[in-house]
């Protein structure tokens, strides 16, 4: 993945599925139409890493969203643990904090680990109920900011924070942004979204697409046309 000859490699689809039987089938009838499969909590939970690993013998790059978020020690270990499994990319809290992202990339080997920023489900109004009173980019920022200070490789974000991003944080940390729903697909429960297009016009390195890939009733049509759109 560290040579990008194809737009459709920027993609990795999101397994959201407890059915390991789905999620394999999924992997191996997209491979060559994305670069790469998300796991994340709810797929994990059910089945574990065996789970994991039978999806990716499909050869593909894995991103292992499990997204940890607890005290220092506890992340390094989860980290390592986690890379039996080969990962690409594994992701963290952002908001536990330098000490927590610091011992996460100390043990981190060959794989990126990014820094969760603002949830793209999250509003201004979803973060001053939990008692952060400022903006979502204003908090996507500081974040974003420190989470490089801290030594990680890149961050999650929303499509609508990646040209402030690249502001404050430069060209080479890498920003992966979900919440991307092509002009043909419903939103569902994101709320700051952009088209596939717009999010790689703007500067993303990678997108997650999920449900307007899967949900589809063909899967690889659904990843052929926003190729298409990407190209």
């Amino acid at each position: 993945m560290t040579n990008i000859t194809h737009p459709w490699q920027r993609i990795f689809v999101a397994l959201d599925t407890t059915d390991v039987g789905k999620a394999v089938e999924l992997a191996n009838g997209l491979k060559g139409f994305v670069g790469g499969v998300k796991v994340g909590k709810e797929f994990f939970t059910a089945n574990g890493p065996e789970g994991v690993h039978r999806i990716t013998e499909c050869g593909m790059p894995l991103f292992l969203d499990l997204k940890f978020h607890d005290i220092p020690n506890t992340v390094a270990s989860a980290i390592r643990a986690s890379l039996a499994l080969k990962p690409f990319m594994v992701n963290v809290h952002a908001s536990g904090g330098s000490r927590m992202m610091k011992a996460a990339a100390d043990a981190a080997t060959d794989t990126i680990v990014l820094g969760v920023t603002v949830l793209t489900s999250m509003s201004g109004e979803d973060l001053a109920e939990v008692g952060v009173d400022v903006e979502p980019l204003e908090q996507v920022l500081r974040l974003g900011k420190l989470a490089k200070s801290s030594g990680l490789d890149g961050v999650v974000c929303s499509a609508k924070e990646v040209v402030a991003l690249r502001g404050a944080v430069g060209k080479d940390f890498k920003l992966v942004v979900p919440g991307i729903r092509p002009t043909w697909a419903s939103a569902d429960d994101q709320r700051r979204i952009v088209t596939p297009k717009d999010a790689i016009d703007l500067g993303a390195d990678y997108l997650v697409i999920g449900r307007p890939i899967t949900g589809h009733a063909d899967p690889i049509e659904a990843a052929r046309l926003i190729a298409e759109e990407l190209s």
